[in-house]
């Protein structure tokens, strides 16, 4: 036939694993030949090699065809496919007739080259490609059936089901009695006779990664955010990339780091995404290899986790202030900051929107001029921070801002692990008009040097500064003193800030020779 009476067509081909080899050519030799029989010459192909039918999702040869057909871009006039179902085993047969229809729509209809009928819309045949469709999603159910069902059996025994073994395990091969044969490196799969894989500890600087994450979280309380940082700070690397809080969170809840084989802690529909399974309907085998951590610190990482702020109710945040309240008489931000027992007092702005309305709620009475040193706060806070940010760029890489714990202080930690405290001492007037600057007592940070940081009277921007080799220790709360006090010559007047490490060394030795 002369090529120039033959409707342009495009062809779309889809396998769904690599390892069908020749599933493509034999679908393209078997529309070529529907082609010829019917009037049609092949102008474009589209092609979706190792991509499953189940969903739209990252199927970019369909999602391109059916881009091209509906902005009217198209250069042919019909698509031919090998059957319904490299179409797709859509699980809702309307999804795969909508794509038809959008197609059919624009005037490019869909001819299934190797069906026993024919796509033409009469009832019967249309009865035909609707039990077609179903039968092709049918299959996908029947076969991810079978698979579960297998997959269950193989947890039972404590065998790894597939897919990257978790950070700070690998893969090991082993005989179907269990003795080890070798390592399967990433990208390395077993023969099929060859045996099962179970994990097994990985690198041992992963292995102390692991057990740093766990530390980090039972000894020290630190968050997964905090810890994702604190390794990015030292620039290590999780699989290649940076941490993030997911990583670390996944580390701290996968029961595979004791050893015990896990399985089904998720389930989903097929093409659907997966939802979380509750705990007592996980498949565990305990023991099947050998653990990093015990399973004595694993519950311990899990009571820090269900103990953090976010997972408590209001009325659990209310009853710690309460208790703060009974034990100290009196309530206050840095009061809430320095109890380990209590969360910080931004996890109360965030839940309840003010500290005012949390005190209000545990009938705490606030003073009148509560905004106005809200106001105070705010404005130091501001001013404290352009302050680090100085310190930050004067010292550069040799210092960083940490805090003791999530809700906790910012402090100031030089690479050598010494730490200073900042503190704003708020300017005040007596009843006489007198200047008096208000030192405040941080139980935590003691024993620490301070860099006390004198406002000036208006409270705007600071003063001067002076460095102490800690708070004294026979003070309790906050205290006042005035400018020419005995006080501040037991630390140093700063003048440059570019002499804050030197000077703090100085205090900690003649404090060190002091005790001595």
């Amino acid at each position: 036939m002369n090529p120039d009476f033959l409707i342009p067509a495009a062809q779309y081909l889809r396998m769904s694993t690599d390892h069908q080899k020749s599933s493509l050519e034999s679908q393209a030799a078997a529309i070529q030949h529907y082609a010829a029989a019917n009037g049609f010459r092949v102008v474009r192909t589209y092609e979706d090699p190792g991509k499953s039918g189940l969903t739209l999702k990252h199927r970019e040869g369909l999602t391109r065809l059916l881009h091209d057909v509906f902005s009217g871009t198209a250069l042919y006039k019909a698509i031919l496919v090998y059957d319904v179902s490299r179409w797709g085993r859509f699980q809702d047969t309307d999804e795969a007739a909508h794509y038809e229809f959008v197609c059919r729509n624009a005037g490019t209809p869909v001819h299934y080259c190797c069906e026993t009928f024919e796509n033409n819309g009469t009832p019967p045949n249309a009865i035909m490609k609707t039990l077609k469709r179903i039968m092709a999603g049918e299959y996908s159910r029947e076969l991810s059936a079978r698979l579960r069902r297998t997959k269950t059996i193989m947890a039972t025994e404590g065998w790894w089901l597939g897919g990257p073994a978790p950070y700070g395990l690998r893969r090991m091969l082993v005989s179907f009695e269990g003795s080890p044969k070798q390592s399967l490196k990433v990208g390395e799969v077993k023969s099929i006779a060859g045996g099962r894989v179970i994990l097994a500890p990985g690198s041992p600087r992963e292995v102390a990664r692991v057990r740093e994450i766990y530390r980090l979280t039972i000894s020290e309380r630190r968050n997964a955010n905090s810890i994702a940082r604190e390794f990015n700070r030292k620039r290590s690397k999780c699989c290649g990339r940076r941490w993030t809080c997911g990583q670390i969170l996944a580390i701290l809840r996968n029961p595979k780091y004791t050893g015990c084989s896990t399985w089904g802690r998720t389930r989903g529909v097929l093409g659907i995404k997966r939802v979380p399974v509750p705990k007592e309907e996980w498949m565990l085998k305990p023991g099947a290899f050998t653990g990093i951590i015990d399973q004595k610190t694993f519950d311990a990482a899990q009571r820090a986790l269900t103990d953090r702020t976010f997972y408590k109710s209001n009325e659990n945040l209310l009853d710690s202030l309460r208790m703060l309240l009974a034990r100290q008489g009196r309530l206050s931000q840095d009061l809430i900051n320095a109890a380990r027992d209590v969360p910080g007092h931004s996890a109360y702005l965030r839940r309840f929107g003010s500290i005012r309305h949390a005190y209000e709620m545990i009938g705490y009475p606030v003073f009148r001029n509560y905004e106005g040193i809200w106001q105070a706060r705010r404005r130091h806070h501001k001013i404290k921070q352009e302050l680090l940010r100085h310190i930050l760029r004067i010292f550069r890489s040799e210092v960083s801002v940490v805090r003791e714990r999530p809700a906790g202080r910012q402090l100031l930690q030089f690479a050598d692990g010494l730490k200073v405290s900042v503190s704003v001492c708020q300017c005040v007037k007596t009843v006489l008009g007198q200047s008096r600057w208000s030192v405040p007592v941080i139980p935590t940070e003691r024993e620490y040097v301070a860099l006390l940081c004198r406002c000036t009277t208006d409270n705007a921007a600071f003063k001067d500064f002076y460095l102490v080799p800690g708070v004294d220790k026979t003070q309790t709360k906050l205290f006042r003193l005035k400018e020419d006090d005995p006080w501040w010559k037991r630390g140093k007047r700063l003048t440059d800030l570019s002499k804050l490490r030197r000077v703090a060394e100085s205090l900690l030795r003649e404090a060190t020779n002091g005790l001595s």
